[in-house]
């Protein structure tokens, strides 16, 4: 199938797996994971009905920009963010997925203050204490985001995940339920910004329906759209 009809297809999914949750599939945003793709493939996916992009890599997502590839879409960043390469996301993008630590979430906050505006952000919780990946354990969860909630510059709109890589359809539900059940403990211990919380980033290509099912408003799909990631090797350097 053709970009067109991949989109088409992720987004029955996304509406078979909402309707079965009893929720509004229009509440769920699909966000076309575009990291080693090119500017025209990105353009080409917003033609085909895409509204929301998300980088991966800092470079990539400089380099995008001044091509202005994501016209007619929104950008958000779902990498891992160093803080010294904060400078170069901080109010180019509408919402920054992965803020996994406390310096981060400071060196954030103090970027968004130099520049005079809020940055939306997500708090990344490391489900089940991978090792190799980054992220807020989830008992640190509610101290993180009565952090944002003093600081100046961000505004915490939710909470977001990347479980186990699952083997078989379902495995990931667990994690996807627990992400929720602490999204709405979170909300309920919030005091002036439990209405802003409002985004669950969860779900990839492998696992998105069973992440509807469970509550994501937010489902970060790459290869379901655009197939095997090219080599890196084959992109333009800066």
């Amino acid at each position: 199938m053709g970009l067109k009809e991949n989109v088409e297809k992720v987004r029955a999914d996304i509406r078979a797996a909402a309707i079965a949750a009893g929720r509004d599939p229009e509440a769920v945003t699909l966000l076309a994971a575009t990291k080693t793709q090119r500017s025209e493939t990105i353009r080409a996916a917003i033609a085909a009905g895409i509204t929301a992009c998300g980088e991966n890599r800092v470079q990539e997502l400089t380099a995008h920009l001044a091509d202005n590839a994501y016209e007619g879409a929104q950008v958000h960043f779902i990498g891992h963010l160093q803080t010294n390469k904060v400078k170069y996301v901080v109010g180019r993008v509408a919402l920054i997925h992965s803020v996994s630590s406390e310096k981060l979430l400071r060196a954030i906050a103090d970027r968004a203050d130099k520049l005079g505006l809020v940055q939306d952000i997500l708090l990344e919780v490391n489900l089940a204490g991978e090792a190799s990946k980054s992220g807020f354990a989830p008992e640190e969860a509610l101290s993180a985001a009565r952090l944002a909630e003093e600081l100046g510059g961000v505004r915490l709109r939710g909470l977001m995940c990347i479980p186990p890589a699952a083997a078989a359809p379902g495995e990931n539900l667990p994690y996807f339920q627990k992400l929720r059940r602490l999204a709405v403990d979170i909300t309920r211990e919030m005091v002036d910004n439990d209405i802003d919380m409002d985004v669950l980033s969860m779900g990839m290509s492998g696992d998105y329906p069973d992440a509807v099912l469970a509550g994501s408003t937010c489902v970060r799909v790459g290869s379901a759209l655009f197939g095997p990631r090219p080599p890196m090797s084959s992109l333009p350097h800066d």
